[in-house]
């Protein structure tokens, strides 16, 4: 289940969560494309656990087309499965990096680990470590850009890519979820 004071230290309020668990992966992915249908959500996250062989290109390009169609950003968390063929724009690879030290010897910020594996429209391999600053409510870069199949950087050089202190320029964020935009907006 989602940890409330861990959602809420990324800025996401635990109380306009609705969260749903369903009998068996059936009804989980029918009820995820019912909810990609309305556009007044900020996000969908569903997460199927195990081989989860009902989720196929056919029901993989449903989801894709229900968020398209409504604007709705989807998430689609695979636990414990091995990578299947789907109908999602990307596939990442998202796992806890260590902690850079603190004075004191202390727990540093949480970090992790994204690796693009796959994007439909564009480069994939490449990976990113993102540490979340607290203090400032965002995730920022460390060290990223590099290729992960060739441990090279962006631009295939061998050194690191082209933003500050040699990472990876990120846009800030790494995924554009509306959920304050008026309902009404995203309805349109």
């Amino acid at each position: 289940m989602p940890y409330g004071p861990g959602l809420a230290a990324l800025g996401i309020d635990p109380a306009r969560l609705l969260i749903g668990a369903m009998a068996d992966d059936a009804m989980l992915l029918r009820a995820a494309v019912d909810a990609l249908r309305c556009p007044a959500l900020g996000a969908l996250v569903v997460e199927l656990r195990g081989p989860a062989p009902l989720l196929d290109l056919t029901a993989s390009r449903r989801l894709a087309l229900a968020a398209e169609s409504s604007g709705v950003t989807a998430f689609l968390l695979r636990v414990g499965g091995d990578p299947v063929p789907s109908a999602a724009d990307t596939r990442w690879r998202i796992a806890a990096a260590p902690s850079l030290p603190v004075p004191g010897n202390g727990p540093g910020r949480s970090a992790f680990d994204l690796g693009l594996l796959r994007r439909r429209a564009g480069r994939d391999g490449l990976g990113w470590r993102l540490v979340w600053d607290n203090g400032r409510g965002m995730f920022e870069g460390s060290g990223g850009g590099r290729d992960e199949r060739h441990g090279l950087g962006q631009d295939g050089s061998g050194r690191e890519g082209g933003g500050r202190d040699g990472q990876a320029p990120l846009s800030g964020a790494v995924v554009s979820v509306p959920a304050d935009r008026p309902a009404s907006d995203r309805a349109a």
